[in-house]
C-alpha cells in the first residue's frame, strides 16, 4: 500500500512514516498543502493522512480539491 503524508511538522511527519514504513507501506511526504496537493493529483494513494494547518494551501482546501 502507498501512503501519502501532508504535514509540516519535519519531526512528526518522520515519525508517522516511520511507523507505516516499519508496518511494510510505502510513504511518501509533502511539507505544504501546495506540494501535498500536487502529490495527491499526480499519483495514487491508498491512504492520505492530511493536516488541517498547513502552509500555502490549508487541509481543508486540499480535500476539497483531491475530491473533485
Amino acid at each position: 500500500m502507498r501512503v501519502l503524508i501532508v504535514e509540516d511538522e519535519r519531526r512528526l511527519s518522520n515519525i508517522i512514516k516511520k511507523g507505516f514504513v516499519e508496518d511494510g507501506f510505502a510513504v511518501d511526504q509533502a511539507f505544504d498543502g501546495e506540494e501535498g496537493q500536487y502529490l495527491a493529483e499526480s499519483e495514487q494513494y491508498d491512504l492520505i493522512v492530511l493536516d488541517i494547518m498547513l502552509p500555502k494551501v490549508d487541509g481543508l482546501q486540499v480535500c476539497k480539491e483531491i475530491r473533485k
